[in-house]
């Protein structure tokens, strides 16, 4: 805090090392690095690491630009000449990542090919798409530069920058926009434990469908390799090495490799070309990733539910304690820790983590408030004064004297935005359903997946950070030396001046479509499908009746039976009232509906039973085969339409209520009421009691004939 930069530099140097060392632990949790290569580790470590740096330096160019010179008041500051080789050595290695070598070696990863020159030239082949509409892009935009600048050393540089820019600013504002608002409306749905466990229930469904479908197409392609290794000495020599290679990795079972094969509707060409094998290879790739990403997935939604349906419990008995499952992760060294007694942990979970997330909720709710309010009014400002941007009014101070300064506080709070803008945009990238199959597993995550969202991070942080800077103070964000590396150059032109100055208004359609749901009625009047797939839409739907939860829990109920060896479910079963239903440790009575659930229960052993024979062997028992789940009592209600429900309520309204009536003493009721009831025990007794309680019962009451040729009036 002295004029003196030495304490800045250090400050600066520790951060930057901080900021490696959270981006190799982010890596090491999604990515094996003993076994990923180093061609990818590096590439996608420095699109992470380089735009997370920025965090830290776009305060440091503030304070450094705000000429005050006064002690303590200038925060941490860099030389100018420091400030602007940071942000040349940035901007360029990032601008290289994201247009060239993150695309180059995402394809180059999910290349089928075996040979290094094979795969650079697929991923060649696969780029040259992009790139050339790139370069279109780039004689268009170099006609106009030049007939408004003339032919100068700047232009062409001015041209790839302000094209750069102007894509990331149109993904970042979007993405910005949708999280502005999903990203609040996730923390509030987590605050409350009941609506929690509905949503994870919800989801159930869909991921256990992905899952079969992902072991279904994972199925086909392993059966496309035993053919070929069927076929082998008919192949060139230079395949068979190949094709063994695909064997070894190949987990088809004998007894499944017959199903599949009646099933398969892929057979294998007559020809076996380079291609097919390495479009066969690429296919395999993907589909043993998918298959761990839902497994991983459907584990996941499954230790989620048993994790807050005991916190859901333990609200009757003010005892909180999560029992070890086969759904547990690994134990470490965290949980041999025991720092919380069942008692202090139910406090924790039930009522300090809900207030806790609530408050949070409040609080991003302002701060997404502020970020659409000083979006909208940042070219305003020169007309309503400074202060008018809610985040210029946070990150500068302003004195009476009219000086205004920069100092350490306003660097964190500088940075506090900057994070919170980012964490929005990157939210949106795992909750739009328009990036294909890629996604994000714990130790498993494909590399072509790791490689495309370290692109995203690097295309979309420098956009986002000038566009935070241009919504503080004109008279101070011009002196910084990022506007005057970056920012000469984007308005350049009247037209980038202006994309630069009012486009991020635009930022209100995304929030707005968020918001209201314009997603859906979207989708239902243009008939997009999966393209504009909203979540929150489909847990709205399971919340009106639709049984989406309910399939969702009868799922998660059997996953958890299996796991536990209770196949049969026979074993006294936990309360399945609805998630919000009250909790109480009483046993259920039981109830008429008993045989029911335990006739449901055989049925669908049996049916698992069938399945088991057909299944991959690594795989659980119940996952392979595409079932039907088991429905509680309180579903019956909800299957078919309305003639099926009413004539299966009249059908079990004769079958389960007994219409038998004692007769009168004219009629000879009392006489024979012994003999009626003997007869009824020997008709139970050989295997005919329901002979027997139909011609004693309702229908006696149509003609019907009793047993043992006696008549009835």
């Amino acid at each position: 805090m002295t004029s003196s930069a030495a304490g800045s530099t250090a400050f600066f140097v520790l951060s930057l090392l901080a900021i490696a060392t959270l981006v190799l632990f982010l890596l090491r949790y999604y990515l094996p690095l003993r076994t990923t290569p180093a061609y990818v580790t590096v590439p996608v470590f420095l699109a992470i690491a380089l735009p997370a740096s920025i965090v830290v330096l776009l305060p440091i160019d503030l304070a450094s630009s705000a000429g005050t010179d006064t002690e303590g008041a200038r925060g941490i500051w860099l030389n100018d000449t420091v400030v602007y080789k940071s942000w040349r050595v940035i901007y360029w290695l990032t601008f290289a990542l994201t247009w060239a070598i993150l695309p180059m070696l995402g394809e180059y990863c999910d290349s089928g090919y075996r040979e290094p020159k094979a795969r650079m030239m697929y991923a060649l082949r696969s780029n040259g798409r992009y790139w050339l509409i790139v370069l279109a892009c780039s004689i268009v935009g170099s006609i106009y530069l030049i007939l408004w600048n003339g032919f100068e050393g700047d232009t062409f540089k001015s041209l790839v920058m302000a094209l750069a820019y102007t894509w990331g600013l149109i993904l970042g504002i979007y993405l910005m926009g949708h999280g502005l608002v999903a990203f609040p409306r996730s923390l509030f749905r987590y605050a409350s434990v009941s609506e929690r466990l509905k949503r994870i229930q919800s989801q159930a469904p869909k991921v256990n469908d992905k899952l079969t479908e992902a072991l279904e197409k994972l199925d086909q392609y392993e059966y496309q390799v035993v053919q070929l290794k069927q076929r082998k000495n008919g192949i060139a020599r230079d395949f068979q090495e190949w094709i063994d290679e695909l064997a070894e990795k190949s987990n088809l079972p004998e007894n499944r490799a017959g199903i599949v094969g009646r099933m398969s509707t892929a057979p294998v060409p007559p020809v076996i070309t380079e291609r097919y094998l390495a479009d066969l290879t690429r296919k395999l790739k993907r589909a043993r990733h998918a298959k761990t990403r839902f497994e991983m997935e459907w584990d996941h939604i499954v230790r989620k539910a048993v994790r807050t349906q005991a916190i859901l419990d333990s609200k009757g008995s003010k005892r909180l304690e999560f029992k070890t499952s086969s759904f547990h992760s690994s134990q470490n060294w965290l949980h041999r820790i025991t720092l919380l007694t069942p008692y202090t942990r139910y406090h924790l979970h039930v009522h300090i983590i809900p207030a806790l997330t609530y408050l949070t909720w409040f609080t991003t709710i302002l701060a997404s408030i502020s970020i659409v309010w000083s979006e909208c009014v940042r070219e305003a400002q020169d007309f309503g004064g400074p202060k008018l941007s809610v985040i210029g009014w946070t990150v500068v101070h302003r004195h009476d004297s009219g000086r205004s300064s920069i100092g350490f506080n306003s660097q964190i709070i500088a940075a506090a935005w900057l994070c919170y803008m980012c964490i929005c945009a990157f939210y949106s990238l795992t909750e739009v359903k328009i990036w294909g199959n890629r996604a994000l597993v714990r130790r498993n995550t494909y590399q072509e997946s790791a490689t495309w969202y370290g692109l995203q991070v690097a295309k979309l942080t420098v956009p986002l950070s000038y566009n935070f800077l241009t919504m503080t103070d004109k008279n101070i964000w011009k002196d910084t030396m990022f506007y005057k590396f970056l920012g000469r150059l984007i308005v350049l032109t009247p037209l980038g001046e202006g994309f630069s100055a009012f486009f991020p208004i635009f930022i209100l359609v995304p929030v707005f479509a968020t918001a209201f749901g314009l997603y859906g009625k979207i989708k239902n009047i243009c008939g997009f499908g999966d393209l504009l797939e909203d979540e929150d839409e489909d847990a709205g739907g399971a919340y009106a009746g639709t049984g989406s939860w309910r399939e969702g829990r009868a799922l998660i109920e059997r996953e958890i039976q299996g796991a536990s060896g209770n196949v049969l479910g026979l074993s006294q079963r936990s309360n399945t009232s609805p998630p919000n239903g009250r909790y109480t440790d009483a046993p259920a009575a039981p109830s008429s509906s008993s045989s029911t659930l335990l006739s449901q229960n055989i049925s669908a052993a049996s049916t698992n039973a069938e399945q088991n024979t057909s299944s991959l062997a690594p795989q659980r028992s119940t996952r392979p085969e595409r079932r039907r789940p088991l429905l509680s009592d309180d579903d019956d209600e909800d299957s078919g339409n309305f003639f099926e429900n009413f004539a299966s309520r009249v059908k079990n309204t004769f079958e389960t209520n007994d219409f038998t009536f004692s007769r009168p003493k004219w009629l000879g009721g009392e006489d024979d009421e012994v003999d009626a009831g003997q007869s009824r025990r020997r008709e139970r007794e050989r295997g005919e009691g329901a002979a027997g309680d139909r011609s004693n019962g309702f229908m006696s009451l149509f003609g019907g004939r009793a047993e043992e040729g006696r008549l009835r009036l």
